[in-house]
């Protein structure tokens, strides 16, 4: 029977337990998206709506004149709004399609047609409402992402669980993970089984084993039995922090939104007032200009494309890649050649035993244990990868002795009674005899990294490692290629017979090896004449080159902060994959938002010529404009889908 848990000293769950943003009272969820909408729209929007209503309800009653001054006066406050809104812009050099709402609104105060006033501040004011909800709604995903985020563990304190804040967790301490809590901070598993589900992280729905020793990364969710988890990370190192520190970035980013409708704005403003004119000047009718001006007024019709590329975004952002904002989802759709770096991005990054060439009289892991008891004394990546590989083997490891190590060459010392000398061939042959009978030719590792190993004065064997190839690598890039791009190149600083192995195993167009930082930068450099240049990198060496690409994509959150920072794109998972699926999704969303522009403005443009020949008045006209207006944000919204 296993010993019942310890009685923890606060009861109180974790926070990030529960849903974020729930009361007491259950709110709905359209009660809290409304509750999140900007005052100042709600109360503009209230405003105009209140004055079609008690306008329309005075004019019923046979007052057409008070009905009048009820339009023109709750037209007011939002042309007042719409009117400083636009003066904001304009020294920032932004001049949208908001000013012909504004044009539209004066026009009809001035005509005497204050009930097409009012119609037309009601659909501004509204359709900004509309694209608040529709962009909040878009941004769920990331915005769930925050919703996730613990502040307190139970941590082991003694025989004692105390509910601790994750600020103050160390690594080294002790946690007890219940079912159905996310993780706070990035660990191991202290010892048995569970299951966690990592789909806030990948976007996999399957739940994934972990056992004693293994990995588990903070923002899972533990879905299997309760365990106990040895901290790895501070909470601010750890994963899940890297990720919300990202969204946040991109929630609060201040960058362009890449507003496709805006590039057309001073032509289709002219277009309108130019056609508003002629209608004019032709009947003779001031109606038809006020007909040709409301129509002409797509409000939320320029917001619609900001719509499509933040749901693009929130999609993205559930596959495991953070967008920062929608210029960057715009690049990436319009991406022709991509510059992979090769440590890292398609491989793991971490050096692992492929093979044993023991000598005869020694057997394979007698060679391996004795080469990473002496390594326990050394910091070097290679001793690293030869005493995971021992402990993944069971072996046991003896503490080494009189050690000296020549950095960067090899190390020599005592395990136990043997002497062992481990590095480069010419570091152990110059300790031992020659002895390489039975070894593999020098060409059958090529691309990888070969240790040498001596036992009491003979050459006893070598021990082959290497970076392996992502196992998704060669698929991503084959469905990079068929999402549009036409060239696929490895940059690499690593020697080039490295670079040149991995390069013809996954078919890339150009090799180049042996690069700097500055080299990867030239490289970018060399490829634009040939279109749009996507980095992808993960090293604080890559950096460079990721801010100098029209394009930067860092590979996940627990990468160089540098890489992230300079990145406009953030892989949030270790796995290349992600990166194939956020180009087609970048693809989409472009498609889907050329289609709101070429939609609304074509049926706004129809809708300006039938005006312009008297078919459609003022008031039914802005009417029109808002189901344009509606249906062309709700084509936006197919990115989430």
């Amino acid at each position: 029977m296993q010993n019942p848990l310890p009685i923890p000293e606060q009861t109180t769950a974790a926070a990030g337990d529960q849903p974020v943003g729930l009361t007491a009272g259950g709110a709905s969820a359209l009660g809290r998206r409304l509750a999140a909408l900007p005052r100042a729209a709600l109360a503009l929007a209230a405003v105009a709506l209140l004055g079609l209503v008690v306008g329309l309800a005075v004019n019923l009653l046979g007052d057409s004149r008070l009905a009048s001054w009820t339009w023109t006066l709750f037209s007011l406050p939002v042309l007042a709004a719409l009117l400083m809104q636009i003066a904001r812009a304009i020294p920032r050099g932004e001049i949208g399609l908001d000013v012909l709402a504004a044009i539209s609104m004066a026009t009809a105060i001035v005509l005497g047609e204050p009930l097409a006033a009012n119609v037309v501040a009601l659909m501004y004011a509204g359709g900004q409402l509309l694209e608040r909800y529709a962009e909040g709604h878009a941004r769920r995903e990331m915005t769930a992402l925050l919703g996730r985020v613990a502040t307190t563990a139970m941590r082991y304190d003694g025989s004692r669980l105390v509910e601790t804040p994750i600020t103050s967790l160390r690594p080294g301490d002790r946690l007890l993970i219940r079912q159905g809590e996310v993780i706070p901070v990035d660990g191991t598993v202290a010892a048995g089984s569970t299951s966690i589900d990592e789909s806030a992280l990948t976007g996999e729905s399957l739940p994934v084993a972990r056992t004693a020793g293994e990995e588990v990364l903070s923002g899972a969710t533990l879905v299997g039995p309760t365990f106990d988890l040895d901290v790895k990370r501070e909470a601010a190192a750890s994963t899940y922090a890297g990720i919300v520190r990202l969204v946040e970035k991109a929630q609060q980013s201040q960058a362009p939104m890449a507003r496709l409708a805006d590039r057309y704005a001073l032509w289709f403003l002219g277009l309108s007032l130019a056609m508003a004119g002629l209608a004019w000047y032709a009947s003779g009718d001031p109606q038809r200009l006020l007909a040709v001006l409301v129509i002409a007024t797509p409000c939320p019709l320029i917001l619609a494309v900001p719509v499509a590329l933040v749901s693009g975004m929130s999609k993205a952002a559930r596959a495991g890649v953070l967008f920062k904002d929608g210029g960057a989802m715009e690049q990436m759709a319009r991406v022709t050649t991509a510059i992979l770096d090769k440590t890292g991005t398609l491989t793991h990054g971490e050096a692992a035993v492929q093979e044993i060439h023991a000598l005869a009289g020694i057997e394979p892991d007698r060679l391996l244990q004795l080469a990473a008891s002496l390594d326990q004394a050394s910091g070097h990546v290679v001793a690293r990868a030869l005493i995971t590989e021992a402990q993944r083997r069971g072996l046991v490891l003896v503490p080494p002795t009189r050690v000296i190590e020549d950095a960067g060459t090899g190390i020599e010392g005592d395990a136990g009674k043997t002497r062992v000398a481990v590095g480069s061939i010419s570091y152990v042959r110059s300790r031992c005899g020659p002895g390489h009978a039975g070894l593999p030719p020098a060409a059958a590792m090529t691309g990888r990294l070969t240790v040498a190993v001596g036992i009491d004065g003979v050459f006893s064997g070598i021990i082959v490692l290497a970076d392996p190839v992502r196992h998704d690598a060669a698929a991503t890039l084959n469905e990079m290629r068929a999402a549009g791009l036409r060239r696929i190149v490895l940059a690499s600083g690593d020697k080039h017979d490295v670079a040149e192995a991995i390069g013809r195993e996954l078919g890339v167009d150009e090799i180049l090896a042996e690069l700097s930082p500055a080299g990867k930068v030239d490289a970018i450099a060399n490829e634009r004449h040939r279109g749009i240049v996507m980095m992808v990198g993960d090293g604080v060496n890559d950096a460079p080159a990721l801010a100098a690409a029209d394009i930067g994509v860092s590979m996940g959150a627990r990468g160089a902060a540098a890489s992230s920072e300079a990145a406009a794109v953030v892989v949030l998972v270790d796995r290349l994959e992600p990166l194939s699926r956020a180009i087609r999704i970048a693809n989409r969303t472009r498609r889907i938002a050329i289609e709101s522009v070429v939609i609304g403005l074509g049926l706004s443009i129809a809708g300006m010529i039938a005006a312009a020949f008297g078919a459609i008045e003022p008031v039914p006209g802005a009417l029109l404009q808002e189901v344009i207006d509606v249906a062309v944000i709700l084509n936006a919204l197919r990115a989430l889908r």
